[in-house]
Parts: structure tokens; C-alpha cells; sequence
């Protein structure tokens, strides 16, 4: 019995060392991938950025799919449910390279014994550059989560990125976001997940 536990927790140990590579990996990826952009751009810009006016305030919504890293037992564990649910952020531009994001989620749909989770995350955002409307970013957030398994909040920090494709003037479709979260309880979660919607351009 305890060999059987001790290779359940070296299972475990090995899964949260794996997310914390691919976490790695990924962030690696996409910042290989600004910087592409940031080249392509850079050869293709026609007016110095300057001379470009970056300020301006957005606000929209998204749909997400998230994976919990929770299914009950007081332990960190893979949910065999992904929970869906609505968010709402605004992206704050005081140039081109200071940015501000701010983000509220709510994962309350195909719940698994009932378990959601909440997030309400502000940090800075880096988006370099844009190439025919298309601008790739990246994200550091921090706030708070909850959920239904918790009794109150909880700090959150969250690593991401994503693309946006500028519809016109006002409208932004925000194509993809993915964000990848660390939540302070005792044992730590890592939720991960998904999200796309679309931004109004306030000012």
C-alpha cells in the first residue's frame, strides 16, 4: 500500500514538473514569435512609430474553456471536465510598449461535482507590434480567484499571450488568448486555458 502511494505521488510530482516545462516552452515559443513579428514589421512600416499616436482605451468580452486542475479531494488533479464559461477585459495603451490589462472570468458551466472557478487579474501588457492588423502580445497578470471549493479568495498569477486582428476602427477581434495560472492554495493549482471574443475601441 504505501509503495502504491509513493508511486501516486511521484506521478504526481512528475505531471506538475512536465506543466512547468511545456509553461516554458510555450512562452519561449511565443516570444520567438513577437520577435519575428517585431522583424517582419519593422522592414514593412511605412509612417516611424514616432509619429504614431498609440494611446486608447478597449473594452470587451470573451468566451473560455479552461481546464480546472481540480476534481475535488483536496488534491491537485486533472478534472475529467473542461468548464466553459464568460469574460470581460479592457486593454489600457499609453504607448506602444506600456500597456494595461484587466480581466474578470467566470467558469461556471459544465461543472464537475459542482467546482467553478473565478478570476479578476490586472498586469502589463506587451504588444510591439502590428503587421496588417494583426497584433501578437503577451501578458503578465495577478489578482484574485475563487471558487466553490474555496472559502474565499486567493492570489492568482497568470502568464499568457495571444493574438488580435483589428476589424476596423472600433472593432478588434481578439482570434486567440491563452493563459496559463498559478494559484496560491495549499496543494498549488494550475488551471490553464483558452479564450477568443471581440473588443470595442472606446477612445
Amino acid at each position: 500500500m504505501m509503495s502504491e502511494i509513493a508511486v501516486l505521488e511521484k506521478m504526481k510530482s512528475s505531471t506538475k514538473w512536465m506543466r512547468v516545462v511545456l509553461m516554458k516552452q510555450f512562452l519561449l515559443a511565443f516570444l520567438c514569435i513577437i520577435l519575428a513579428f517585431v522583424t517582419i514589421s519593422s522592414h514593412g512600416q511605412v509612417v516611424p512609430a514616432a509619429t504614431k499616436n498609440h494611446a486608447g482605451l478597449s473594452a470587451g468580452g470573451v468566451g473560455s474553456i479552461f481546464q480546472p486542475d481540480y476534481a475535488g479531494e483536496g488534491i491537485a488533479q486533472t478534472s475529467p471536465n473542461r468548464l466553459y464559461g464568460a469574460g470581460a477585459f479592457f486593454d489600457m495603451r499609453f504607448s506602444q510598449w506600456a500597456q494595461i490589462e484587466g480581466e474578470g472570468r467566470w467558469l461556471h458551466f459544465n461543472k464537475y461535482l459542482g467546482i467553478d472557478e473565478n478570476t479578476y487579474l490586472i498586469g502589463p501588457r506587451l504588444a510591439p507590434c502590428r503587421f496588417h492588423g494583426i497584433t501578437p502580445y503577451g501578458k503578465v497578470l495577478f489578482g484574485l480567484g475563487n471558487g466553490s471549493f474555496l472559502t474565499g479568495n486567493t492570489f492568482v498569477l497568470a502568464y499568457g499571450g495571444g493574438v488580435d486582428y483589428r476589424l476596423s476602427r472600433r472593432f478588434t477581434l481578439r482570434a486567440f488568448d491563452f493563459e496559463y495560472q498559478q494559484w496560491r492554495v495549499t496543494p498549488t493549482l494550475w488551471p490553464y486555458g483558452g479564450s477568443a471574443g471581440l473588443s470595442f475601441r472606446i477612445f
